[in-house]
């Protein structure tokens, strides 16, 4: 009985620590907004609000943030600063997207 119990109380440990682990490493809002910027990207050049060149450095810009954030999770924590810190590029890279698209440059529409 008591082994059972003691087996019982270990394997839930065991499921608590390895939920909490995978809890800090998931990063749905980072996820959501990473698919945001890339589809104002995508729509600003079907608009012509953004050239290829433009669009091209913003998705280099993404792809930073991309390399940044699989960096956080490298270790199996996301931490709260480097939570932070990859918001803070986030919100840099939607300015730049914003500026771009709002820039005032008379672009020729893309032909479909």
């Amino acid at each position: 009985m008591q082994k059972s119990l003691f087996s019982l109380l270990a394997a839930v440990s065991l499921l608590a620590v390895s939920y909490t682990s995978v809890a800090q490493v998931v990063t749905p809002g980072i996820n959501a907004r990473q698919r945001n910027e890339r589809a104002r990207i995508r729509q600003g050049v079907a608009t012509g609000e953004l050239t290829r060149p433009e669009a091209a450095r913003l998705k280099g810009r993404e792809a930073e943030i991309r390399q940044d954030k699989r960096a956080a999770r490298a270790d199996g924590i996301v931490t709260r600063d480097e939570r932070q810190d990859i918001r803070k590029d986030e919100n840099q890279a939607s300015r730049a997207i914003y500026r771009q698209k709002h820039d005032g440059q008379v672009r020729p529409r893309a032909v479909r």
